[in-house]
């Protein structure tokens, strides 16, 4: 058995280590069958958060104590770690890794604390990399400005090599804040309920396409046992992600399950079935099941093999299912604290799914100076195309963004399409755009375009009463 050492840092995202991470990793190491060893330094927090307000405490906490509060207690002092009885070593991550087991950051925020005259901090945007260090900088009070890598890639590329070092970049990244030192954009770390919700959400897409793979697999499996078993129901999924098919799956994995027995026994069997997982029984579904069974043979055997796998794949969807259920209902409990929840509901094609989808990825639409700055994040505007005399008649989107936005923003358009609600300014604009001959992806993402001018005007409108009263 592997023994891999888990490095903690405490218990909580802003002081220790993120706990849903490293909950997450332990489970993983459990689930291969590896021994996670968790380790933490027994020294002070650097600092005590207040998690519900995000205001530091006057108070002191033991990393190794907090660290203990994951680890159930089995946690061992960092000092006693010994890499030659370790086959790995992770470290979950949180503000607390960055806080509790580097000076660096902390260090840094000092010196340059330290410098004479006015400071600014310019980085460039890593993914979430960024982050612990450019928190870390706010809190200490310096001025942070983070950076998309694409402005500053284009920034000052006025030689003929191409030259590409740590060294150049960060020369490079200085000249660019120099260069723009008055508009620089803060940086303000996103509030917890944000924060938390857009995570939810990353984690809801990722958890999608797992699904979808393992619906195909379970899919392709079927076709060499119970070919178009899957086509035989349309009931919807359940709120806690079940599907009639699936469960269905599980128990008739085979065509064999079915035919191998008379048309009364498998009506009677059916129905006992449908009673004990909370579906409907109908006699015409019984039959057709049993028709559609007796006329295909399944390719692989009715054995245990078979059974096995069929049933291994059925498990892995259905706990991916629930685990896409539970992470929905959080989405909406977490949308539902944020100010513009009551706002953003009422807006037509925007449901208890699409809502917090949309919230998660705009995030405080005040954090837009415009309209066109929210459309230009979203990557669906239409770049100028002109030159000279000419002007270009063709002008695709930027696709210069958010993609994940992009993607529910399209979403919500497929709503609009389908119900055609007429009295709908949005709609109108798409069935005006259809009229004129525009191809199905242009004015798809042209009637998004309008949408998100509407909603940016309608929340910003909103969150501005709130704030009056």
């Amino acid at each position: 058995m592997k023994k891999i050492g888990v490095v903690l840092s405490g218990c909580g995202v802003y002081d220790g280590s993120e706990i849903h991470e490293a909950v997450l990793t332990l489970l993983a190491l459990s689930r291969q069958g590896a021994e996670a060893i968790c380790f933490a330094p027994d020294k002070s927090q650097a600092d005590v958060i207040n998690h519900l307000t995000g205001e530091p405490m006057a108070e002191t906490r033991n990393v190794l104590i907090e660290a203990a509060r994951i680890a159930r207690g089995a946690v061992q002092p960092l000092a006693q770690a010994d890499a030659s009885t370790l086959d790995a070593l992770i470290v979950p991550g949180g503000f607390g890794a960055a806080k509790n087991l580097s000076t660096f950051a902390s260090e840094l925020a000092r010196r340059l604390k330290s410098l004479n005259g006015e400071t600014r901090v310019v980085m460039e945007a890593t993914g979430n990399y960024h982050a612990p260090v450019a928190k870390l900088l706010h809190d200490a009070g310096l001025y942070v400005s983070v950076v998309n890598a694409k402005l500053v890639h284009g920034y000052g590329n006025n030689d003929l090599r191409r030259v590409k070092t740590d060294r150049k970049d960060a020369v490079k990244l200085a000249n660019y804040g120099l260069d723009r030192w008055l508009t620089l954009p803060r940086y303000i770390p996103e509030e917890d309920t944000r924060l938390l919700l857009k995570n939810c959400y990353r984690q809801y897409q990722q958890y999608s396409k797992v699904q979808t793979m393992l619906k195909n697999n379970l899919i392709s499996l079927l076709d060499t046992t119970f070919p178009g078993m899957n086509r035989l129901f349309n009931t919807p999924a359940r709120a806690d992600g079940s599907e009639k098919w699936v469960d269905f799956a599980a128990d008739f994995w085979h065509c064999g399950c079915v035919c191998e027995c008379s048309e009364k026994v498998f009506m009677n069997k059916y129905q006992r079935w449908c009673r004990k997982h909370g579906y409907n029984f109908s006699e015409r579904k019984a039959l057709d099941i049993y028709t559609e069974a007796s006329g295909h043979i399944g390719v692989m055997p009715m054995s245990d093999t078979t059974k096995l796998l069929v049933a291994q794949a059925v498990s892995q969807l259905r706990a991916t299912s629930a685990a896409l259920a539970v992470l929905k209902q959080e989405m909406q409990t977490l949308a539902s604290q944020l100010p513009e929840y009551p706002i953003v509901m009422e807006m037509f094609g925007v449901g208890p799914a699409l809502g917090p989808q949309l919230m998660a990825e705009i995030g405080d639409v005040r954090r837009f100076h415009s309209k066109k700055a929210l459309v230009a994040y979203a990557g669906i505007d239409a770049p100028p195309n002109d030159s000279g005399d000419v002007t270009g008649r063709h002008k695709g989107m930027s696709k210069v963004g958010a993609p994940s936005l992009r993607r529910t923003l399209f979403l919500v358009m497929s709503v609009y399409l389908q119900n055609a609600p007429l009295d709908e300014p949005v709609y109108q604009f798409m069935d005006r755009k259809r009229a004129e001959g525009k191809p199905y992806r242009v004015y798809m993402m042209a009637s998004a375009n309008k949408f998100l001018r509407i909603y940016y005007a309608s929340v910003k409108a909103y969150l501005e009463t709130l704030e009056r009263f």
